[in-house]
């Protein structure tokens, strides 16, 4: 080791060769383990700083070296440096010169070590934001304006228009305050003029959806005249649009035609969709020549379905046969731009895939093309039913015309439901043997097709009452498609029609199962448990289909009635109520009501509903028989003739309401009036014995001659009566003894018998002067005629009188007796 000790020369004599041996310490890396400063720089985070970079220059100063005898002495630093840490003139040497890292010049000897100033205490608290400057301000304040623009949009979404207007004024007033800040504090062109623009634009546009149209277009008309504002000529069509909804048609063509100009030419769908409107507004103003130009363009331009149905409609307006067929078929040829439906079809049994198609199979794109197709379906029939009867000579070939164009289109399905269309066209025209010619075509067609056609077969027969047919075209349906609710209906009904509800019950579940929304399925078996006198599950029916059609009055008619049935007066008056809500001039639910009423025993509201449902439909019997007989009651006579004069004129062979008119003069007070309608009903009924006694009575109170007239009329009548009495009587004895007993008088005396033939002919006079035999006799005991007239056509049935009649009745003729209610004999 000592080889390479080079000894430092005792003197400084210079020798030319000295140095070459010598060499840095640095490198000397034996003895640093003993190196003190060394070891202390390894051991703490000064051995790791940068290296010193070579502005210092190196020098030759020796150092001591240690000897294997002497003691060790500290190591120079390499660039002649002191060692770190190191003590010269009194001060201790500093880590490094950057005097930020807590190094001082003049630091003490024997001061601690502190490189991050940790001694000088915590750092000063962060400057505090000054919320009161102006730029502050002018920051919050735009933010509030943006929060309420955002509220007024969301608003607007979920329908509250009315908090929408409100956020959006609140928007527009704090965006003025926020311009005239700005303006204050910086120049104008700092100002936002986007937050402006949309400002307005949501104010506008919140005005139009409140229908404010004035205050939107003065909105509008604010950001239009602004040329600040990029592209805000396209607002006019919104103007356009504002003044279309006024039907102010000249000033919303011309606006749509300056948004029209202002658009540049490569905005295509924009410009398409202005045209459209602008094609849209001259069909309201009936100007089809300038609408069929437009819509031409487009066709041409970008064909579409809305487009081509306006088309259509345009030529249909002006009689343009050929044109429609020419527009007809441009509609049919407008690309769908849907996928087909094998896309939703797995080719193989790959469960990823499956589950792939599966997931995609009713997404909202999947949907948006089912909704695509309808409605290109539902452009296509409306135009093919609209223009068939017009494009040829009769609406049967127009219809062939537009089932063989659609059959050579992509729509090819839609050529069995204008087929359809077809029959139920002739149906209007009260053509049914067509009808079901046309329909019978289908038989031998799919399946689908065979079930519609086959329904609508079941329909017709079944409305002209033809069950058996009925009956085997809905088990054609049936059989065609089980799942067909509508077959399933008919085919219940035909059996509901023979009686047989359990079986038609059965057949309505079966449609329900198919398809729960089938309300006429669920009406039909409501009204099957009705009549099984299964009320509860009746009621439950007609409940539930009560919450899918809320304003059906023969839902609510059906609930009132079975409540009624369950003798719950209450519910039913209740639920008629609501029927009379939905129909307030349906007369019978009217007068159903009162009788209600007037069975609780409510007679003022009973003759408030009776009155109305007579004001509706004045020629109800019944109805007029009862506000009679309330005037009556309530001693009102003279208000219940113009009832009972009604009726009279209603059934002019009824007597009794003729009666009842010359009884109300009676009571009133008015006996001139009550003798001149006797004498005028004895004239009509010369044989009725009431109206005989009521003349004799009023000619005996009165005075007058012709009493003993009419008692003798009266006389006859009452002997006439006696003798068919004595008539009948004898028929009904035995036919046998009387007639032994003529003969042995026969035998015995024959002059007696001569005198007892010329009695019998006379009697056969008086009895050829009764009246025939189909007319009613009498039911009571005191064997009277009845106070009736009978037509001589035949025998007629009375109503059942009602309580309050009957009190009329006795109350009325209270003195004379009369026979009960008549039955035909």
């Amino acid at each position: 080791m000592m080889e390479n000790v080079h000894l430092a020369p005792e003197t400084d004599e210079d020798d030319l060769y000295s140095g070459y041996n010598d060499y840095n310490p640095t490198y000397d890396t034996e003895e640093l383990e003993n190196d003190t400063a060394f070891q202390q720089a390894v051991k703490t985070s000064h051995g790791r700083r940068p290296p010193i970079t070579a502005k210092i220059p190196s020098t030759a100063v020796a150092r001591p070296v240690a000897t294997g005898c002497g003691s060790k002495t500290s190591l120079a630093s390499s660039m002649g440096r002191p060692v770190t840490g190191a003590i010269q003139d009194g001060v201790t040497r500093p880590m490094t010169a950057v005097r930020a890292a807590g190094f001082t010049k003049a630091a003490l000897r024997g001061s601690a070590f502190d490189p991050l100033g940790q001694s000088r205490g915590p750092a000063p608290p962060l400057e505090a934001r000054n919320e009161d400057s102006p730029e502050e301000k002018i920051r919050q304040l735009e933010k509030k304006v943006n929060e309420l623009v955002e509220e007024s949009c969301i608003a607007n979404s979920c329908g509250d228009l009315k908090l929408a207007l409100e956020k959006a004024k609140d928007a527009g007033r704090k965006e003025r305050v926020l311009v005239r800040q700005r303006e204050q504090v910086t120049s104008p062109e700092n100002i936002n003029l986007d937050l402006t623009y949309s400002v307005l634009f949501n104010l506008a546009s919140q005005y139009s959806a409140n229908e404010m149209y004035p205050e939107a277009l003065n909105t509008y008309q604010v950001i239009v005249k602004n040329k600040m504002f990029s592209n805000a000529g396209r607002l006019k069509v919104n103007m356009g649009n504002i003044y279309l909804k006024q039907r102010n048609y000249s000033k919303a063509i011309k606006f749509y035609r300056m948004a029209l100009d202002q658009i540049p030419s490569v905005h295509k769908e924009m410009r398409i969709k202005i045209m459209q409107n602008i094609g849209v507004t001259f069909i309201k103003t009936g100007q089809y020549s300038d609408a069929i130009n437009s819509f031409e363009h487009i066709m041409r331009m970008a064909p579409s379905l809305k487009a081509g149905f306006n088309l259509i409609l345009s030529y249909f307006a002006v009689g343009d046969r050929e044109k429609m067929k020419k527009a007809f078929q441009k509609l049919i040829a407008v690309p769908l731009e849907t996928d087909e439906d094998g896309k939703y079809i797995s080719p193989n049994d790959d469960p990823h895939t499956n589950l792939v198609i599966e997931a995609i199979k009713n997404d909202h794109l999947r949907q948006m093309e089912r909704e695509r197709k309808a409605m290109a379906e539902k452009y296509i029939m409306t135009a093919a039913k609209l223009i068939a009867p017009v494009i040829e000579t009769s609406f049967a070939v127009g219809y062939d015309w537009c089932v063989e164009v659609v059959k050579a289109s992509q729509y090819v399905e839609l050529a069995n439901d204008l087929e359809i269309n077809k029959a139920i066209m002739y149906l209007r025209q009260k053509d049914f043997n067509q009808a079901v010619e046309t329909l019978k075509m289908f038989e031998k067609k799919d399946s689908s097709v065979k079930s519609a056609a086959a329904t609508n077969l079941s329909f017709l027969y079944y409305l002209e009452n033809e069950f058996s047919q009925a009956s085997s075209y809905a088990d054609l349906a049936v059989n065609s498609d089980r799942y067909n609710p509508s077959a399933l209906t008919n085919k219940g009904n035909t059996v509901f029609a023979n009686g047989d509800y359990e079986k038609a019950a059965e057949f309505y579940k079966e449609a329900l199962r198919n398809d729960s929304s089938c309300t006429e399925a669920l009406y039909n078996i409501g009204l099957t448990y009705k009549k099984l006198n299964r009320l509860d599950e009746a009621l439950d029916c007609f409940l539930k289909l009560h919450a899918i059609l809320r304003n059906s009055a023969q839902v609510l008619y059906q609930i009132a009635n079975i409540y009624e049935l369950m003798e719950d007066p209450n519910q039913a008056m209740e639920w008629l109520m609501q029927l009379i809500s939905v129909v307030p001039t349906d007369s019978r639910a009217l007068s159903k009501l009162g009788g209600l009423y007037d069975s609780e025993g409510d007679k003022s509201q009973a003759f408030q509903y009776y009155y109305e449902s007579y004001r509706y439909f004045p020629s109800n019997i019944e109805v007029i028989e009862w506000l009679g007989a309330y005037y009556i009651d309530t001693q009102f006579c003279e208000k219940a003739i113009q009832y009972f004069e009604r009726a009279s004129l209603i059934q002019p062979t009824q007597v009794k309401w003729q009666l009842m008119v010359a009884s109300c003069f009676r009571r009133s007070g008015n006996y001139q009036k009550a003798l001149d309608t006797y004498k005028d009903i004895h004239r009509k009924f010369p044989e009725n014995v009431e109206c005989l006694r009521f003349l004799v009575r009023l000619c005996t109170d009165i005075g007058l001659k012709e009493v003993q007239e009419y008692a003798t009329k009266l006389k006859r009548l009452e002997k006439m009566k006696e003798i068919r009495e004595q008539r009948t009587k004898s028929g009904r004895d035995g036919s046998g003894g009387l007639r032994g007993r003529r003969d042995g008088s026969a035998g015995s005396d024959g002059g007696q018998n001569c005198g007892a033939g010329s009695r019998g002919e006379r009697l056969s006079a008086q009895l050829r002067a009764l009246p025939r035999m189909e007319e009613p006799y009498d039911s009571s005991s005191n064997k009277e005629l009845d106070a009736s007239y009978v037509d001589p056509l035949g025998p007629q049935i009375e109503r059942p009188r009602t309580a309050a009649r009957k009190r009329v009745d006795e109350d009325d003729f209270a003195d004379e007796e009369l026979g009960d209610d008549l039955l035909p004999e």
